[in-house]
């Protein structure tokens, strides 16, 4: 097993990346203080792993939460269920709750850690490869509001993180594109290298599978994040970087309704913000080139979406996120492949043309 820390003073954590990682109770025993634990999962990963997670701590007072799948649980009126099935249960500020999911269990779990009796123990054991790779890793926690997608949160962070390889056996080849992207964001904007590997067909061919290389892809991964995050906790500098493509793809989400998922809305955003990188001279079309065919061969063959979301509500949108500085959109732009920076300081009308034809 790999040990990867996130080191943050006080609240600093390790990210334990393996197989069978997570089915060992000595992983867990010193980051759960009480003996009353909460698994939030849901109904798809619920009948695959809950039983055996929640056998891990026989000596313990478990209960569990199943929610139903979707990014449309993630919202206040979840989070206010699952406080109310804690306090019937009299769980109290010892209390540990442990994430068992994907990105949107993770979010909302997260959260409602942040804030039951001010803050209990959180353990994440992400079980999709896009929340092992990115969602479960530096502590940003929320749900969604009707004007976009994630504007109520905190950060708060894990006890501990748990990636095992064990739960991408049941992922489908749509849920390893979604994480693959979120790999190959972190190697645009921080590891030019690592984007290269990624961009090799027969590496991404390869990391779609049950294989050494989807290990090695969880592993960069997360030193990658550990990094940034431990520079960074609270995205005030370099950990914004982190969302290159998200803006774009964020409205995206917001306006098809989560009907999308986050992985190719961002890998749409990703081109977009590639794109836009390029009309201002900044990356080749050599590279934007390189950048759109690593993208298909990760598996998303097209990220068309329905054309109609683009134009002047899009830019409304892009407006409520929350990197708008003084009214204006700040964008995650590539200086390179393997550089990135955060400004607002472009041409909008090169923006408004993108969105007319995103392409």
């Amino acid at each position: 097993m790999h040990t990867e820390t996130v080191s943050l003073k006080e609240n600093s954590y390790p990210i334990f990346v393996g197989e069978g990682s997570s089915f060992s109770l000595e992983t867990f025993t010193e980051y759960i203080p009480g003996r009353d634990i909460a698994i939030i999962t849901n109904e798809v990963v619920a009948p695959l792993y809950l039983k055996e997670i929640a056998d891990l701590f026989s000596n313990k007072n478990v209960i569990t939460y199943i929610l139903p799948d979707g990014e449309q649980e993630k919202k206040l009126k979840t989070v206010h269920k699952i406080i109310d099935f804690l306090l019937d249960a009299r769980f109290g500020r010892d209390a540990t709750l442990i994430a068992l999911g994907g990105g949107v269990v993770g979010d909302i779990t997260g959260f409602t850690a942040s804030i039951f009796m001010r803050g209990i123990s959180l353990i994440q054991i992400p079980t999709t490869l896009l929340a092992q790779v990115d969602a479960s890793i530096g502590g940003k926690t929320g749900v969604n509001h009707k004007s976009g997608k994630n504007l109520i949160g905190s950060f708060y962070q894990p006890k501990c993180v748990v990636c095992d390889k064990r739960f991408l056996h049941t992922l489908s080849d749509m849920d390893i594109s979604d994480g693959l992207i979120e790999a190959m964001k972190c190697g645009l904007i921080y590891d030019a290298d690592f984007f290269n590997w990624l961009s090799n067909p027969i590496n991404a061919q390869a990391a779609q599978g049950d294989s050494d290389e989807v290990e090695y892809v969880v592993k960069r991964s997360c030193q990658i994040k550990a990094e940034i995050v431990s520079k960074d906790e609270k995205e005030q500098s370099i950990r914004a970087l982190l969302n290159f493509g998200h803006t774009f793809g964020h409205a995206i989400e917001t306006l098809a309704n989560y009907e999308i998922s986050h992985g190719r809305a961002v890998a749409h955003g990703i081109k977009l913000a590639s794109k836009m990188s390029h009309h201002m001279d900044m990356i080749t079309e050599d590279e934007l080139n390189k950048i759109e065919t690593a993208i298909f061969d990760i598996g998303y063959t097209s990220t068309c979406v329905d054309p109609d979301i683009f134009g002047p509500k899009f830019l409304d949108v892009m407006k409520q996120d929350k990197k708008v500085k003084d009214g204006n959109i700040q964008l995650v732009l590539l200086r390179n492949i393997g550089e990135a920076f955060l400004t607002s300081d472009y041409d909008q009308a090169i923006l408004e043309d993108l969105i007319k034809e995103p392409g």
